[in-house]
């Protein structure tokens, strides 16, 4: 079996945590990777981004990643993509040609990257799945502060009518595309996201601190994701300038680029305004790969976006017995068990997260339970389970004689 993925914005390869780099992006290359390892043939298209890379590149077993011009050869923004769009479905047609490869069937992430699944389902007479990671309107109608233009929405309701199947992260976005986008519920497939259970795993918490220079005895609180408000970054630093005890308590915040700076440079103010700017660490962008010792480093991983389809940080801490705070919207509820690997918090309200933080930083016993019961609750979301229902889906769509559809 061959696949074409697609993934306009944003080259899998780039680091995590930047302003339009995040969980999607590790998602799609942990999934194609997990693919191959089962046979599958995977190129992985995406959009040109430097000089330094080539335009094809091996990025696991039967794992391509092929980056296809479209507009400036830098990074920009989502924004601008979508002008890009045209010349990108261009070129990926005459590199198919070029090599006379065929595929069995095209599987889009995100939006600006559905509509070139579109075309290429149309092109080729191939199923086509989308996966959307989030959606616009959720997004609208839980921070109307950041509208979402009206042409994603439509976007994103045309690839929902037209795809052979819609993937969704969790039950509760596959009931936002029913009951919002209108999809026909037969369609939408719930598989969650993967976690890699061999690189997060617990591991000795003084060891780990001494590595990392992080004083032994200190209460840690983590934030791991994109710096931009949507991820909610003031609610947490409003709340631990609410926590009663804050001898030895340290906020340690993970992520940002350059295009971050804007949004760093408010959080820095708010934490200085708050009398929190001593308690409070920027570490920027950190390494895939050294993300778990910030995990067992930390007492309490806290997360308090306006939503989240499913939310990788909160399995990613789990799975190094974490215990996760985090506000009760999307996907996160499917995967934090409130009172037992964690609380979720109504209402994303400053007192409910400064309530159950001060709960489980003066209750040493309580975060030991939880974060023994963590690693067990996530052992489901392992990547050969995840990829194997995945993979599912595609033999059922490329050995049925017609696509399901309404």
């Amino acid at each position: 079996m061959r696949i074409a993925k697609i993934c306009v914005n944003r080259c899998p390869l780039m680091p995590l945590g930047g302003k339009d780099t995040g969980g999607m992006h590790l998602y799609i290359r942990e999934l194609s990777q997990e693919l191959g390892r089962m046979g599958v043939e995977v190129d992985l298209f995406t959009r040109w981004h430097s000089s330094m890379d080539s335009e094809v590149m091996e990025i696991g077993d039967r794992v391509r990643l092929i980056h296809i011009a479209a507009g400036e050869q830098e990074d920009i923004l989502k924004t601008d993509i979508y002008q890009c769009l045209p010349q990108f479905t261009s070129n990926l047609r005459r590199f198919i040609e070029s090599e006379s490869a065929t595929y069995n069937l095209v599987h889009s992430h995100y939006w600006l990257s559905s509509l070139v699944g579109k075309q290429i389902q149309d092109g080729l007479g191939i199923p086509h799945i989308a996966t959307f990671h989030t959606l616009g309107e959720v997004k609208n109608r839980v921070r109307p502060a950041e509208m979402e233009p009206d042409l994603r929405i439509e976007a994103e309701k045309m690839a929902i009518a037209s795809a052979d199947r819609v993937i969704a992260v969790s039950a509760e976005e596959k009931h936002d595309l029913v009951n919002i986008y209108e999809a026909w519920p037969d369609k939408v497939e719930v598989i969650p996201c993967g976690v890699d259970l061999g690189l997060f795993q617990s591991k000795d918490k003084a060891k780990v601190r001494r590595e990392l220079g992080l004083p032994e005895h200190s209460k840690i609180l983590l934030f791991v994701g994109r710096i931009e408000p949507f991820k909610g970054i003031d609610i947490i630093l409003r709340s631990l300038a609410c926590i009663g005890e804050k001898k030895d308590l340290q906020l340690l915040i993970v992520g940002g680029d350059a295009d971050s700076d804007g949004e760093l440079s408010r959080l820095r103010s708010l934490a200085s305004e708050l009398g929190i700017e001593e308690m409070v660490t920027f570490w920027g962008a950190v390494e895939h790969e050294k993300i778990p010792l910030l995990y067992n480093a930390a007492d309490i991983c806290v997360i308090a976006s306006y939503h989240e389809s499913f939310s990788l940080v909160a399995v990613e801490a789990l799975a190094s017995g974490t215990p996760v705070v985090a506000p009760r919207v999307g996907g996160l509820s499917t995967v934090i068990t409130d009172g037992e690997t964690g609380y979720l918090i109504d209402n994303r309200s400053i007192e409910g997260f400064t309530r159950h933080l001060q709960r489980l930083l003066g209750d040493d016993e309580l975060r030991q339970r939880m974060g023994h019961a963590a690693r067990p609750s996530v052992m489901k979301y392992a990547w050969p389970i995840v990829a194997r229902q995945v993979l599912s889906i595609y033999e059922e769509l490329t050995t049925a004689q017609v696509p399901l559809m309404p």
